[in-house]
């Protein structure tokens, strides 16, 4: 996915929910922090962004969302991406990871704005859902020198329990620290 593409969906799902405020959390929120260009393949391979609200508590804006521009809709058909509207939820973060996401618009995007995550939260997101595509996407962003691991590892401790699930990406992190692929 390239910028371009993430600004045409928050103006869709913005207009669709009335919300400008975009919450990212899926992979897609890497643009919140870079230009496509200074990302790796594996990075910016997705055509979907998981998007949702902060002030969506019973998930209807998402829905909505999803309903409209989502997988197989008509605007999926059309340009080859899509939003996928997800709860807020979706994906398990480290504590503090709201004040610390990344704000990114630009004029295509109006009235939307995104609120991405940031980058090592989103690295321990993927860290937890521990698909082999998740994985690659870490090694990726570890391979560019786009995250640190030292600054994953204070993030991973910063997970809600069970601490099983902390002790396994904190062993997957040291696996890959010095790693360059």
């Amino acid at each position: 996915m390239k910028r371009a593409h993430l600004a045409h969906i928050l103006r869709a799902a913005s207009q669709i929910a009335d919300d400008p405020d975009v919450v990212v959390i899926g992979s897609q929120s890497i643009l919140g922090s870079f230009d496509e260009d200074d990302l790796p393949d594996p990075v910016i391979g997705s055509v979907e962004a998981d998007v949702t609200f902060w002030d969506d508590p019973h998930d209807l804006k998402s829905d909505a969302v999803d309903g409209a521009i989502g997988e197989d809709s008509g605007f999926h058909q059309m340009y080859g991406y899509y939003a996928q509207g997800v709860s807020v939820s979706t994906a398990v973060l480290p504590q503090g990871w709201r004040e610390r996401v990344v704000v990114w618009e630009s004029r295509s995007s109006e009235p939307g704005r995104a609120h991405c995550l940031e980058v090592h939260d989103l690295a321990i997101a993927k860290l937890v859902a521990a698909r082999m595509k998740d994985y690659e996407f870490v090694s990726a962003l570890i391979g560019a020198g786009l995250v640190s691991c030292g600054i994953l590892r204070e993030r991973a401790v910063l997970l809600p329990p069970p601490r099983s699930r902390t002790t396994r990406v904190l062993r997957w992190i040291d696996g890959h620290d010095g790693k360059t692929s």
